[in-house]
């Protein structure tokens, strides 16, 4: 379960972490256009500002240049240095119902995928501003997980299937009808393993592509949501609806520590670009709290009076990106800081 990661950076100590990212500026990027074609029912107004839309899903490219938001039926992409819309790229006639999750393929940076419960899953070229492609899988799609080296997609419906896209073809591969809930997926970054997280708290490890059981990791005492592995792929983060996050030791599967400073079910989990850092995800509560993996100490909280249900690092530096709860405006991003 290798992975590489950038030697541009390298992590700030966590004593002087607050005292750095107090000080990096926060960037809003409302919606405007597509809450103008949305209407009144799917658009919200920001503080007595013009309508935008709530942010569903966001995801940043492999570079960290660009980041992708499905807002509604909308699929943008922006440059996080120009915020106003007229800089971003909207993919036209996305989806037919709300988009679910974006994800870019970790190996083509101008290449994205969005499903939707429309049952449609979409290939796009930012380039192009269009699709390259699409694949109908039936049923009600809520997750999407890339294959590391891009030539593959696993589907996640709500019916608990599983679904292996092949990219050069466009064609769906095989499909796996799972026996417990499951609720998100994510590849090992050797992409030789799959994780599940699932209703009962567990998290699943398949092989790939055979998609046979390997174990079970008992997470959580109940649903387990979010998943992600760091960048050194040492550890494996969980969260659940317990508001809990759980970090895993990938060698020997040993829960090292509980991070409890959440409120509310852990929607969504990202480790910063270089493993150092890790933030969560809650419809509920209010603010984000930054905790320094390795230890487990909470090392800085950014205040707002909201849940931040979806939140990502940038890949290349300590940009954060988050996106209030459904009801609530727009994109914004925290700016990032060099690290000597």
């Amino acid at each position: 379960m290798t992975a590489t990661t950038s030697t541009r950076f390298r992590a700030p100590p966590k004593a002087l972490f607050s005292s750095h990212f107090a000080r990096q500026r926060t960037t809003v990027y409302p919606d405007t256009l597509g809450a103008t074609r949305a209407g009144p029912s799917a658009a919200v107004t920001a503080n007595s500002g013009p309508a935008t839309l709530s942010v569903r899903t966001l995801a940043w490219s492999p570079l960290g240049n660009l980041l992708a938001t499905g807002s509604g039926t909308t699929l943008r992409v922006w440059n996080p240095e120009k915020p106003n819309i007229r800089h971003s790229t909207e993919m036209v006639r996305a989806h037919g119902q709300g988009i679910e999750r974006v994800a870019w393929n970790p190996a083509r940076e101008a290449e994205l995928a969005s499903c939707s419960p429309d049952g449609m899953v979409r290939f796009w070229d930012v380039r192009s501003k269009g699709s390259i492609g699409e694949v109908k899988v039936g049923g009600e799609c809520f997750t999407l997980a890339w294959k590391p080296d891009g030539e593959e997609v696993v589907v996640g419906r709500k019916d608990d299937t599983l679904i292996r896209i092949d990219r050069g073809k466009l064609a769906q591969v095989d499909s796996y009808r799972q026996p417990v809930q499951t609720n998100q997926t994510a590849f090992s970054w050797s992409g030789k393993e799959l994780f599940l997280t699932t209703g009962d708290g567990s998290v699943k490890v398949l092989d790939y592509p055979s998609m046979n059981h390997l174990y079970t990791i008992n997470a959580h005492t109940s649903s387990c949501y979010a998943i992600e592995m760091n960048a050194p792929a040492t550890h494996l983060a969980v969260g659940g609806s317990d508001a809990l996050i759980t970090l895993w030791d990938t060698t020997n599967w040993v829960c090292q520590r509980t991070l409890d400073h959440m409120t509310g079910p852990v929607r969504s989990i990202s480790f910063s670009c270089d493993g150092a850092y890790i933030v969560g995800g809650s419809d509920e509560g209010s603010g984000i709290e930054i905790v320094h993996a390795e230890s487990g100490d909470y090392v800085h909280r950014v205040d707002f009076a909201l849940p931040a249900p979806v939140v990502q690092w940038s890949p290349k530096d300590y940009s954060l990106a988050y996106a209030f709860g459904e009801g609530h405006a727009g994109l914004r991003i925290i700016g990032s800081f060099g690290l000597s």
